[in-house]
């Protein structure tokens, strides 16, 4: 089956066509962050606006990429949330548009489900069960994972994500966007020993996140800074750092306990926040400690991208789902765990 994975839930506009015999045969991605950065965050409508303008040219790459035609085509897959409305009805109209002229099946795959099957796309794939970690601009989760559509979530985040807690970290240093990479650019020159941020949750029992007091105690700390005269750039180095540092610390505090509660000794980890280095440090260092292993997919599909939906929906697709003609799904909000087993 030849399945051909659109994904445009939020900045990303993404592309790939996936054949379940040979693997993956193309993909291609278009990032929006240089037309986001100018306003600091992700513009719903432009965001919206520049999906139309950049999908059917991607899809077109990807088949001339992949030697193919739209012809050869069996199914579609789309991202049909979580996510932003409009981003998702882009790609979801896109997809249904294309398999109704066709004649091929279409389906809504979850976004979160693409992030956390993605390290099936590598040479080396985790077998089930594992715990996977999903981390991202929108998403901070912990879930077990018996299998696909088998999902039972350990904890979450009770505020912000721990991506949109480093996007608001970045503004409080004057930092461009996205905030992740660049905080973690400037924590490289930080002094670790200089400032020390609470772990949140970390005191009590317990798998869920909690990020939002730490962006108050950063932005506490910058203006303890301000007010002694004393933000200079290696002061802001420091509070990256510090703010880096208690970022990771929680994240692989929590990952331990979950391996601990499920005793699991595979560990996905997924999403933007996957990428970073200190956090893959941690957790290497952790998981030889107990004789775990950690997955990640490649770099590239850490962030969002059209692979992992084109991957996940080929396995759904197989398994019999498909939309009903004219039954477009865009969710902004959607529980992972609602969905069933494939």
């Amino acid at each position: 089956m030849r399945v051909l994975g659109i994904e445009t839930s939020c900045d990303e506009t993404g592309v790939a066509l996936f054949d379940t015999e040979r693997g993956l045969a193309a993909d291609a991605l278009h990032s929006q962050i240089a037309m986001h950065a100018e306003y600091g965050g992700v513009v719903p409508e432009l965001a919206s606006r520049d999906h139309t303008r950049r999908l059917l040219p991607l899809i077109q790459r990807v088949l001339d990429d992949a030697g193919a035609s739209r012809q050869d085509l069996d199914a579609i897959a789309y991202t049909a949330g979580p996510g932003l409305v409009g981003a998702l009805m882009v790609g979801a109209s896109t997809a249904h548009g294309m398999a109704r002229a066709l004649d091929i099946p279409v389906l809504g795959v979850h976004h979160m489900e693409g992030h956390l099957l993605a390290p099936m796309l590598e040479d080396d794939p985790p077998e089930f069960p594992f715990v996977a970690l999903l981390v991202s601009g929108g998403h901070t989760q912990l879930v077990e994972v018996a299998g696909i559509g088998r999902y039972r979530l350990l904890g979450e985040s009770v505020d912000d994500a721990a991506g949109e807690a480093f996007d608001k970290a970045a503004k409080m240093l004057d930092l461009d966007y996205p905030g992740g990479p660049a905080v973690a650019r400037l924590a490289e020159q930080g002094d670790p020993g200089r400032l020390r941020f609470p772990r949140p949750m970390t005191d009590r029992p317990g798998l869920d996140f909690s990020f939002s007091g730490l962006k108050t105690h950063t932005l506490t700390a910058i203006r303890q800074l301000e007010a002694e005269g004393a933000l200079d750039d290696q002061a802001r180095a420091d509070v990256a750092r510090a703010f880096e540092d208690a970022v990771v610390d929680t994240l692989v505090i929590k990952c331990r306990r979950a391996l601990d509660a499920t005793g699991l000794t595979r560990l996905v980890v997924a999403g933007g926040v996957s990428a970073n280095q200190r956090l893959r440090e941690r957790l290497a260092h952790e998981a030889g400690k107990r004789d775990a292993r950690v997955y990640y997919p490649r770099g590239r599909f850490c962030t969002d991208n059209g692979a992992m939906i084109a991957y996940a929906g080929a396995q759904r697709l197989r398994a019999g789902e498909h939309d009903e003609p004219g039954q477009m799904q865009a969710v902004p909000r959607w529980p992972l765990e609602t969905l069933g087993e494939a």
